[in-house]
């Protein structure tokens, strides 16, 4: 990806990642062995989120978030993951289409990292876009591990070709702490803090940008359990990708919403100077500090939020006019309430009972998603990506993504080319519902 020449800001600038990122140089590398060219250690850290609010959590390199990767398409890295703690744990590489022994899911044969010990992943990255990295641990009813945690980064897997063009990059990364039971509810989780790019509203430094910029913003909900809507005051987003899959139909909107494990790419023309906040629509969420400060510079006075317009978020205003091709092969899945203890099942049954989902290998496999629960369920599937081609009753084509929002009471469809064989993890990245039944292995028919 190209950078133009009016970046100022060592924090944000593709610099100042390279300096964040845990690559060792190549002068390092041992002539005998393929040394790794990243190193992840997870460790715990006490980190502060805002004044007077401190957390202890796990993180890797010893920072929040995780240092920004960057990779190439189609390169090869070696990564080792180093566990500093007591416990197993594992490291997922969402997004990317990589073999099941090095994805970072347990369930799919990747081997846990046991305490104080390390593996290391060996793969080709690939696709291009926006990934990321976050433990994959089972958390069950301890809130301070799995994805309450603060095990979590990006990566900007780079193109080979036709990189995009911008001034300025841009993470934002939204994530929960101090997590507890709401009412002596055992089953939902509330919060006491929020932040982006793990400080509270006002407590890290801004996001400084100069009038006439084209901003990329990456961003990434990295909660565990909650869905967020963002807005940028005075400005609106012109999303270019979805969980990093590039748009054939870009759009710009006033406000995103992201479930957990999605991201958008969105470019912010930069023509309204001021300090403003890019926060929740959630006045209580932001007042907990889930927001940040975007400052033009030589701008002077307090940050200002104006709320943005109101308009329902709909992946179906992404899609191209045509329709997506038939399907060679249906697979249906009905998620709804589970028995036996468990919250939630996929065909009557809940994990580790759950049926393998089979599909045709070489074709286009449609699954049919039908809701018939009372909550929304952030559905993802390890290892592909897929295309959305039904959603509440609306036919699309054109949305690739990894992470798929199935409302209440409705049904989405999605196409997968089956063309990356090994077990892969289906599964809700709500972690409280994957803890508790919603997963199922994905495999190839013979």
């Amino acid at each position: 990806m190209r950078t133009g020449s009016r970046l100022t800001s060592p924090l944000l600038t593709r610099r100042g990642f390279a300096q964040l990122a845990a690559v060792l140089p190549a002068a390092l590398r041992a002539q005998t062995k393929q040394a790794a060219d990243i190193t992840v250690r997870v460790s715990e850290i006490a980190h502060e989120v805002g004044p007077k609010h401190l957390v202890k959590t796990l993180a890797y390199n010893g920072q929040i978030p995780g240092p920004l990767l960057r990779m190439t398409e189609g390169k090869t890295v070696v990564i080792d993951v180093v566990n500093e703690s007591t416990q197993p744990e594992m490291v997922h590489w969402h997004g990317f289409h990589i073999p099941p022994e090095v994805d970072g899911a347990h369930e799919e044969g990747t081997p846990m990292v046991q305490g104080h010990d390390r593996q290391t992943y060996t793969f080709a990255a690939k696709p291009a876009g926006t990934r990321w990295y976050h433990t994959h641990a089972m958390a069950g009813h301890n809130l301070k591990i799995g994805s309450y945690s603060g095990q979590f980064g990006l990566v900007v897997v780079e193109p080979r070709e036709n990189p995009a063009r911008y001034d300025l990059e841009v993470p934002v990364i939204l994530h929960e702490w101090n997590p507890y039971f709401a009412g002596g509810d055992a089953m939902d989780v509330s919060y006491g803090l929020y932040s982006i790019n793990g400080k509270m509203l006002g407590a890290g430094e801004p996001v400084r940008v100069r009038s006439g910029q084209r901003a990329l913003f990456r961003i990434l909900n990295a909660s565990a359990t909650m869905h967020h809507r963002l807005a940028l005051s005075s400005h609106k987003f012109n999303v270019v990708a979805l969980d990093g899959n590039v748009l054939a139909s870009p759009q710009t909107v006033a406000s995103l919403r992201l479930a957990p494990g999605e991201r958008i790419d969105a470019i912010v023309e930069m023509i309204n100077p001021g300090i403003w906040v890019l926060g929740e629509e959630d006045n209580a969420q932001r007042a907990a500090g889930a927001g940040i400060v975007v400052e033009y510079a030589g701008a002077k006075g307090a940050p200002q939020w104006t709320p943005p317009s109101s308009a329902a978020w709909e992946y179906s205003v992404f899609s191209k006019a045509n329709e997506a091709p038939p399907a060679d092969a249906r697979v249906s899945l009905v998620i709804e309430p589970g028995r036996d203890g468990n919250l939630w099942a996929i065909n009557g049954k809940s994990y580790p009972h759950t049926d393998d989902i089979l599909l045709r290998p070489g074709v286009r496999n449609r699954l049919s998603l039908d809701n018939r629960t009372t909550m929304d369920h952030p559905v993802h599937l390890h290892r592909h990506t897929f295309e959305i081609v039904q959603f509440a009753g609306k036919s699309m084509s054109g949305v690739l993504k990894d992470v798929v929002v199935v409302p209440a009471h409705s049904t989405v469809e999605v196409d997968i080319m089956a063309e990356n064989p090994g077990p892969s993890l289906f599964h809700c990245h709500q972690q409280f519902h994957m803890d508790f039944g919603f997963m199922a292995l994905a495999r190839y028919r013979a």
